[in-house]
Formats: C-alpha cells, sequence, structure tokens
C-alpha cells in the first residue's frame, strides 16, 4: 500500500512539474528593432548592458510576442509616434530571430493599420469598401498570405492570435458588436471563422487564440466566450488582457480564471497581455498619481504587482502563459517614441532592468 502511495504522488508531482514546464513566459516585444537601430542601450539591474533576447532568456522566458497590422504606412503620424511600423517584412525579420534565439513565438494579428484595441477597430484602408462576405475573404487572405510567408523564412508561430482585444467585435463598424448581447454575433463570427481557417490550413500545428480584454468582468467575459461556442468558432485557447489599472484587482482576476476552467474545461487560458505603472514621467496618456489604486506608481509598486499576479496565476492549472506588454520600453538617450507609458521592464532614465523583472517568474 505504501508502494502505491508513493508512485501516486511521484506521478502527481510528474504531472505537475510537465504542466509547469509547457507554461510560457515572454513578452511583445514589438518595438524592439526599433530600439535597437537607435542605438538604444539596455542594461541588467546592476547597469552592465545586455543584449535583450539572450538576457530575457537567462531570465527564464521562453515565448515572445508580435503584432502584425495589415498596412501600417497608412497609420496617422501620432500613431507612428506610438509605434506603429509593424508590416509583414519588419514581422518576418524580427520573428526569425526570436525563432533563431529559441523562443516560441505568438503572432498577434491587428486587423487594421493601426491599432486594434476595445475603444478602435479601424477597418483597413483597402478593405474600407468591402461589404461582409469580402471583409471575410480579406481576412482570410491577409492571414493566409501572411501565414505563409512566415511559413517560407522559417518563422512559423506556435501561437497565433485571430484579432486584438476584440470584446466589441473587430472591422468597425460592419464588424461591432455589443458582447452583452446577441445582435451581431454571425457576422463577426464569419470574419473570425475566415482567419482561424487560414491558420489551420497553413500552420495545421499553430495553436489559435482568440483574445479579449474584460478579465475583470466575469459576465462579459462569459458571455462572449459562449456566444463562441453557440457559433462554434474553431480555436483553441482563451486570451486575456490584464492590467490593474482597467480590470480591477488580482482576486477578482482569479474569479474569473476559475470560473473559466469550470465553464470552459477544454480551453486553457493566457493572459496574454499585462503591465503596470512605475512611473508617469513623460506619459501623454495618465497624470501624476493616477492608476495608483491597488498599486504604488513606483518600481517598488510594480514590482509588487508582479509578484501577486504570478502567485495568482501558478495556482490555476488552466493558465498555460503570461506575457508582458511592451517590456522593451526605454526611452534612455533616444527618441523611438515622442512620449513614454513607463509599463515596461526597463527604466526609461537609465536603460536598467526594473526590479518587476526577477518577479516576472513562474
Amino acid at each position: 500500500m505504501r508502494r502505491i502511495i508513493a508512485l501516486a504522488v511521484m506521478c502527481c508531482l510528474v504531472i505537475t512539474v510537465a504542466a509547469q514546464q509547457k507554461r510560457l513566459l515572454g513578452g511583445d516585444i514589438s518595438l524592439l528593432p526599433s530600439y535597437e537601430e537607435a542605438g538604444t542601450v539596455y542594461k541588467d539591474e546592476r547597469g552592465r548592458q545586455v543584449e535583450v533576447l539572450p538576457f530575457l532568456k537567462e531570465r527564464g522566458w521562453n515565448a515572445m510576442r508580435v503584432r502584425l497590422f495589415v498596412n501600417p504606412a497608412q497609420a496617422s503620424d501620432f500613431s507612428k509616434d506610438e509605434g506603429v511600423c509593424q508590416d509583414l517584412d519588419y514581422v518576418i525579420r524580427l520573428s526569425r530571430r526570436i525563432k533563431q534565439e529559441g523562443f516560441q513565438l505568438m503572432l498577434d494579428f491587428h486587423y487594421s493599420d493601426t491599432w486594434a484595441d476595445p475603444g478602435k477597430q479601424f477597418t483597413p484602408k483597402e478593405w474600407e469598401h468591402c461589404d461582409q462576405a469580402a471583409l471575410a475573404d480579406s481576412v482570410y487572405q491577409h492571414t493566409r498570405r501572411s501565414l505563409q510567408a512566415l511559413k517560407a523564412a522559417g518563422a512559423e508561430p506556435e501561437l497565433i492570435q485571430v484579432g486584438n482585444e476584440i470584446t466589441n467585435g473587430m472591422l468597425w463598424p460592419t464588424g461591432k458588436i455589443d458582447p452583452t448581447k446577441d445582435e451581431g454575433w454571425d457576422v463577426l463570427c464569419a470574419f473570425l471563422k475566415a482567419g482561424c481557417r487560414a491558420c489551420r490550413e497553413v500552420c495545421p500545428q499553430s495553436k489559435i487564440i482568440i483574445h479579449t480584454e474584460k478579465a475583470g468582468n466575469w459576465d462579459i467575459t462569459d458571455s462572449y466566450y459562449r456566444h463562441l461556442r453557440q457559433y462554434d468558432v474553431d480555436y483553441d485557447i482563451i486570451g486575456l488582457s490584464y492590467y490593474p489599472m482597467w480590470h480591477k484587482s488580482i482576486p477578482n482576476l482569479g474569479v474569473t480564471l476559475n470560473r473559466l476552467q469550470e465553464m470552459y474545461p477544454d480551453k486553457p487560458v493566457m493572459i496574454v497581455e499585462t503591465a503596470a505603472y512605475y512611473s508617469h514621467e513623460r506619459d501623454p496618456w495618465a497624470k501624476p498619481g493616477q492608476y495608483s489604486e491597488f498599486y504604488p506608481i513606483s518600481p517598488k509598486g510594480q514590482k509588487q504587482f508582479t509578484r501577486e499576479l504570478m502567485k495568482e496565476l501558478k495556482k490555476h492549472e488552466n493558465v498555460t502563459g503570461v506575457f508582458w506588454w511592451y517590456p522593451e520600453e526605454n526611452g534612455y538617450q533616444n527618441s523611438v517614441t515622442d512620449g513614454w507609458l513607463n509599463r515596461g521592464l526597463f527604466d526609461n532614465k537609465t536603460g536598467k532592468a526594473l526590479p518587476a523583472l526577477k518577479a516576472f517568474t513562474f
């Protein structure tokens, strides 16, 4: 009996370790080449200069996320100053580096020429006069061509996001929805199915993510993924954005993760975007003291958030990955962007790795 119990315990330990090893730790580093071209210096905590990708790999990171716009040349100058530049050629070059360094790759399709998020999902300029059927075909053709090009370049993604923060739909106004209501889902899901079909055809081994950003609101999150199930959308992973300043406390996130496990046991969850402020210096979007409800706006506050977030995520077996958004931000002696967001993992004033980086670990 003791031997049986011991074997059972060992099996449980093996399963637990295996599950932990499968978890992905990474970040969206879409602007890294722009910083490197500007000669930006990145440093570790002690001030020693480092190369970003090898440095993050040493810290246990095993995956990277890259966004892809349809035609960022059509974006406004303001958006370009914020980092909108990732066309297919740019993404192929960066993705090849990521794969060559031994990271898994997550490709994030923004079906827009500029930022696609809950407040804006602008239809690409070249698609503006398309009807619903033509828009679905445009999604399919763009997704297919992009993936074929990446695959041919030796940079096939292991993970593919069909849309970015699409809680309110995409390709507005045609694909706009209210996630709490039943109208418009046939149109949105037709777009999603077109993108997912292209992924299955070109990259059949890749996992497909549907990404929303209401992790702090269970009713909206549940309604969204219930509608995807109702319309039989073919995807693999539930992707969430979680930012404490917009999506409530970490325990509230834990409630959402528990309920996702109960309601969608066949769908692993990834936090595909997270970050927290360490400063508001030169920030065009936030005022001093803003967003300090849960954590101080300081390096220590950012580290506290990160430590508590990772502690919470470790409790949930359905969580298989977490990605920091824009960790490569580094305003030290460069002018890559007009303002600073101050949510990265390198100090904009010194180029040094921030304390949160060490806390960002499974």
